[in-house]
């Protein structure tokens, strides 16, 4: 133990070695001008924050002892049989590893060796840590075929230790089957179904993290980005990233994407519905075609003293072309003068003169050109496009004949249209049609990788929306058919991965469950026959006697009865959630606040001192807590529009505890639980 403790007092040194080198560079006289010093400048500073020595991070949490001597392709310049596996790369001032990162090739038998298939390392060490001190470890002899195979307990206390304060990574306890989604090429599209507790979300973030070591140069210029359901749940997952020294990659919500106007109003169930419909993408294409008028008369360019006369025919076939080409609205428009210039030189070379490139641009310029494509293909404005189709009857029924029904079409128009579109109260759905628009005009940057949690929830129109951020790229689609709890939610990951524009993804499903105990697990599991049928169940590694208790209480005791459970709760270490119906979320706070217990909402960051955090069910997903306060279950199912959404909803509810579930109600339970 004290060989490893000074390996790990020697490895800090060195990293704050590292850190000084690079808070040392004086770059005044390496850059030719102030754009590039600010340039270069602010690399360094995203150095030096990611060669932060954190003190509640251990700087490596496993040990691999090969056979045979590993190549130094393989070890990053490192040469030897020992090798430190940590959250990131550290060397002496010599530059031989003293940690290798833990997503180098020569780390991943960590992850992967087993006594089947040891790859050559005949010991795998993991370490324990208390308070950033180095207090165990644990050793497997993977050649010893007469050493019985047991379970980690390192692993086990890592995956049990309270979670106090944001996700972290699990870089120490990443499974063989997590590993291998991981490290995964950046040129396929992967899509994970998982569970409750099997890492879904995790395996994503590291998978971002996986691809930024292998592919930098290339992700740094096209990007990344990480897509969340929400504020609070981007707030929970904020510091995974940055604790394996990726700074760079962006966070959003598919609302932040298509955040072109200001949403303040709200759509019923059934008009969102239609309005993430894919059917309203061919809506929105005629509707914008529907713009080109065919020219009715014939273009006189004058020049000089000669004039040149293209016929109407002629132009109507250089429109036609272009519609027939299919190109961006925006861009057809940009090649029309230019197309309609070039009929003029060709006549011009007909007469025996001899034009050049800057006789096409100034003919393109003519202010006769100019005209014509204002009256044939003039500029569409996304939003006023889709105020008009919200307003109109005539203008919708004439671009959603034979794609939309007659109640379908009333259900989107507006009862009484604004004046504007500055005065109109859109609606989230409504943003998301002025995206596609924007992208039928003019095509949408897109990044290099995107990771897409909590995918069910989007509708076909939101799928396109998130598709567009990475056609030229690839993307990470995490999600679990059973926790979809809206109105539009994925019935299947074929047909999402379709909307997406990847429909040649890969498709992988994880159901060994880390985090939620086998007797929650189990107990939630019984929802599912009657909400997702055909899904498997998720298999927990984690027996956990007494984790799941169920307190009816009298319906006038059933606020004390939470208060209770919450304050018994509170005695653990570890973070409590208290779920409930949004509805009942102000009654069980003023409950709260008479007790005395002060409580944090969704996306605040729980601390030692304030460990207690009142979730709405509807901001539940994508959370954990060690235990969790669970009120009147029945009221969950009830606050949803029909009874498979709502026994998803409580699915959720259900399987949010790392430690323990607390139920507390006065109604009958779901008779689904029984």
């Amino acid at each position: 133990m004290s060989r490893e403790r000074a390996h790990l007092t020697a490895s800090r040194a060195a990293l704050r070695a590292m850190r000084e080198d690079v808070q040392a560079l004086d770059i005044r006289d390496v850059t030719a001008n102030w754009v590039n010093a600010a340039v270069l400048e602010a690399q360094i500073e995203d150095r030096i924050k990611a060669l932060a020595d954190l003190s509640h991070t251990p700087l490596f949490f496993g040990r691999l002892d090969y056979l045979h001597e590993v190549g130094a392709d393989r070890a990053e310049g490192a040469h030897g049989e020992r090798f430190y596996i940590g959250r990131r790369h550290v060397h002496d001032a010599d530059g031989d590893p003293m940690v290798i990162d833990w997503r180098a090739p020569v780390s991943q038998p960590f992850y992967r060796a087993s006594r089947k298939d040891p790859q050559d390392v005949g010991l795998r060490r993991r370490f324990g840590y208390t308070g950033g001190e180095l207090t165990a470890y644990e050793d497997e002899h993977l050649t010893d075929v007469t050493e019985r195979e047991q379970v980690s307990a390192l692993l086990q206390a890592e995956i049990e230790r309270p979670r106090v304060g944001p996700m972290r990574d699990i870089v120490a306890t990443i499974q063989p089957e997590q590993d291998e989604i991981v490290r995964s090429g950046l040129g396929g599209t992967v899509c994970v179904q998982g569970g409750p507790g099997t890492g879904k979300t995790a395996v994503g973030l590291h998978r971002v993290a996986y691809l930024l070591y292998a592919h930098r140069e290339r992700l740094a210029r096209t990007g990344t980005l990480v897509i969340g359901p929400n504020r609070s749940f981007l707030h929970y997952i904020e510091q995974v990233l940055p604790a394996l020294g990726e700074l760079e990659v962006k966070q959003a919500t598919v609302d932040d994407l298509v955040a072109h106007v200001e949403v303040r109003g709200t759509d019923e169930a059934a008009t969102a519905v239609v309005k993430g419909d894919a059917r309203m993408a061919e809506v929105l294409r005629r509707a914008v075609r529907s713009h080109v008028t065919m020219p009715a008369e014939a273009l006189m360019v004058v020049r000089g003293s000669r004039r040149w006369r293209i016929p109407a025919y002629e132009l109507e076939e250089i429109v036609q072309e272009l519609l027939d080409r299919d190109i961006r609205y925006g861009a057809a428009r940009d090649a029309l003068p230019q197309r309609v210039a070039h009929a003029v030189l060709v006549r011009m070379e007909q007469a025996g003169e001899a034009p050049d490139d800057r006789v096409q641009d100034a003919v393109a310029r003519n202010a006769a050109v100019k005209a014509l494509v204002k009256a044939v293909w003039p500029p569409v404005d996304p939003a006023k496009l889709v105020l008009r189709l919200l307003s109109d009857a005539d203008f919708l029924a004439a671009h959603a004949e034979g794609l939309l029904t007659a109640d379908e079409q009333k259900s989107l128009l507006w009862a009484k249209p604004p004046r504007s579109v500055r005065s109109a109260k859109w609606s989230a759905a409504d943003a998301v049609l002025i995206d596609e628009v924007m992208d039928l005009v003019s095509r949408t940057h897109s990044l290099g990788h995107v990771v897409l949690d909590e995918a069910q929830d989007l509708s076909p129109m939101q799928y396109r929306a998130v598709g567009r951020r990475c056609s030229t790229g690839s993307a990470t689609v995490l999600g679990d058919l059973a926790q979809g709890t809206t109105p539009w939610a994925t019935s299947g990951w074929a047909e999402a991965l379709r909307h997406l524009g990847k429909p040649d993804a890969v498709v992988e499903e994880l159901t060994a469950g880390f985090r939620v105990p086998r007797e929650v697990i189990a107990y939630a599991s019984r929802l599912l026959p009657h909400m997702s049928p055909g899904l498997a169940p998720v298999r927990s590694v984690r027996e956990a006697p007494g984790s799941l208790e169920i307190r009816p209480r009298p319906v006038d005791a059933l606020d004390a009865g939470v208060v209770e459970a919450c304050v018994a709760s509170l005695t653990r270490e570890g973070s409590i959630g208290l779920i409930a119906a949004d509805a009942r979320v102000p009654a069980l706070a003023g409950a709260l606040e008479a007790a005395g217990l002060p409580c944090l909402a969704p996306g605040e960051e729980t601390t030692a001192e304030s460990r207690l955090t009142l979730v709405p069910a509807s901001l539940a997903k994508g959370l954990e807590y060690d235990y969790v306060v669970l009120d009147e279950p029945s009221a969950v199912v009830d606050g949803e529009p029909d009874e498979r959404t709502g026994l998803r909803r409580l699915y959720v509810a259900l399987t949010r505890a790392v430690s323990g579930l607390t139920i507390v109600h006065a109604a009958p339970l779901p008779a689904q639980l029984a």
